[in-house]
């Protein structure tokens, strides 16, 4: 389903993932202002890097393995204020990762992703769904593997996950070098316990530094209304707030 914002607008309607909060949170909660390249893991849609886009001065690149999600990137990026910045490249991670490596190129001083967390249980019958949601197209140790070879020494990169998946994530960093920088705990309501989770990872070298080592955040108050705090985090995004 379309969904326009603020200041861009997005075309989903080919994509596995449509637009979501978790989306929206991740991106606007990401401390990415500061960085000069983005590096968007899986970005369907395109709506990562479209929000890093307004966020900051960075060039960004969004890899997507769909062709026709990246076909819908493409059209939403094309259609922004900052089409000049933001770059799309159909492929997978991990051979995108490989070519990077093997050309010595630049690496990205901030990653995001919103990645498929699923290890099993039913899978969707529609197969962009299912691979965007489905660890069998981009495992854990794939992901962080990825992440430890794009990301710049004293870079970082945020992901959101489901609150039950991040004990398995977490298990897997020491092994890719990779360590936990700072962490938001996010509740869907108001008085509920967090149910998604935003993790801000870094090498284990890196001298990265964050305000906070773990936050919290309400999305919703009881009465089904956006809490203070998010609305201060998403203004600048949705259009009727």
């Amino acid at each position: 389903m379309p969904f326009t914002f603020k200041r861009f607008h997005i075309d989903d309607s080919r994509c596995g993932m449509p637009v979501s909060t978790d989306g929206v949170l991740l991106g606007a909660w990401a401390p990415l202002a500061k960085a000069k390249s983005i590096l968007d893991i899986g970005a369907g849609s395109g709506l990562l890097s479209l929000m890093a886009a307004q966020r900051s001065e960075a060039c960004i690149t969004a890899v997507e393995l769909d062709p026709l999600a990246a076909a819908d990137c493409l059209n939403n990026f094309s259609a922004s204020p900052w089409s000049a910045r933001l770059a799309i490249v159909c492929t997978d991670i991990a051979s995108y990762s490989a070519a990077q490596l093997g050309a010595n190129s630049p690496r990205f001083e901030h990653i995001i992703c919103n990645p498929p967390y699923f290890a099993n249980g039913p899978q969707s019958d529609n197969s962009a769904r299912a691979t965007a949601r489905h660890t069998n197209s981009l495992s854990f140790d794939t992901l962080l593997e990825c992440i430890k070879t794009l990301l710049a020494d004293n870079g970082a990169a945020s992901v959101i996950l489901p609150s039950e998946s991040v004990a398995q994530l977490e298990a897997r960093l020491e092994h890719n070098q990779l360590a936990l920088k700072g962490k938001l705990l996010a509740a869907s309501v108001e008085g509920k316990v967090a149910n998604r989770q935003i993790l801000l990872l870094s090498h284990v070298s890196s001298t990265f530094e964050v305000q906070s080592f773990e936050q919290q955040l309400t999305i919703r108050q009881k009465n089904g209304q956006y809490s203070d705090e998010f609305i201060q985090l998403s203004q600048d995004f949705y259009l009727k707030l």
